[in-house]
Formats: C-alpha cells, structure tokens, sequence
C-alpha cells in the first residue's frame, strides 16, 4: 500500500445521531472513509453569534486518507444542517500497520473519487 502517514481521523458533529450515521453510511459508500465511529451523545458548549450554547450533539470520527479531507469537508457543508459545521482532521501518528493499510484499501484515490473531475463517472 501507499505511505501509512496519509491516514488521518476526521472529526464531524451534528445536531441529530441519525442524521450523522446516514450521512457517514454515505460517506463510507462512496468510499471517502473507510469508517465511522460514532458516538450518539456528547456534550458540546460553544459561542455562536454572542451567545454561549450548551447542546447534546452526535460525534463522528472517521478514518480515511488526507488527501480526501477536502472532499469531506466540501460534501459537509453542502449537506449539514449546521451553517458552520465542525469538520477538524487530525493525523494519526502511529498504529497497528495493517489496519492503517486497511485504510487506504478502503479509500478510493482522490483522482478516482466519485467528486474529482478526473473520475470517469464525471466523464
């Protein structure tokens, strides 16, 4: 397989559990991530617009390849309810080698993703 430093995590939260766990089942289909760890309740605090929220959310952490982070993040804020969604990658450093390369086996390459315009769907 390909350079194991190009794995990373990718972080989305949301309003709703079953809107995050469809929207990542579309996400690992179309083979963005290879998967998705969701954890239904957490507790978010934040400000918006001057204002100091304190809401249940739905987390998401996927583990996918870098160079599809901007994917993610644009199919995101296409789709999310949230005006300014969180979507944060972190790198993963190290771990076991082969589910890091099960990683990239089960992410398609940028240029083949089903959003590039090299994609010969798009053709």
């Amino acid at each position: 397989m390909s350079d194991q430093s190009e794995v990373c995590e990718v972080v989305i939260t949301a309003p709703d559990a079953e809107w995050l766990a469809e929207f990542t089942r579309r996400l690992v289909a179309d083979r963005l991530s290879a998967a998705g760890h969701e954890i239904a309740s957490i507790r978010s605090l934040y400000w918006w617009r001057g204002k100091l929220y304190d809401k249940q959310e739905a987390r998401v952490a996927l583990h996918t390849r870098a160079s599809l982070v901007t994917a993610i993040t644009e199919r995101t804020r296409r789709e999310h309810p949230y005006e300014v969604p969180c979507v944060v990658a972190l790198p993963i450093v190290d771990g076991n080698p082969d589910y890091l390369s099960w990683i990239l086996g089960e992410t398609v390459a940028p240029e083949l993703s089903p959003l590039s315009p090299e994609s010969p769907s798009t053709a």
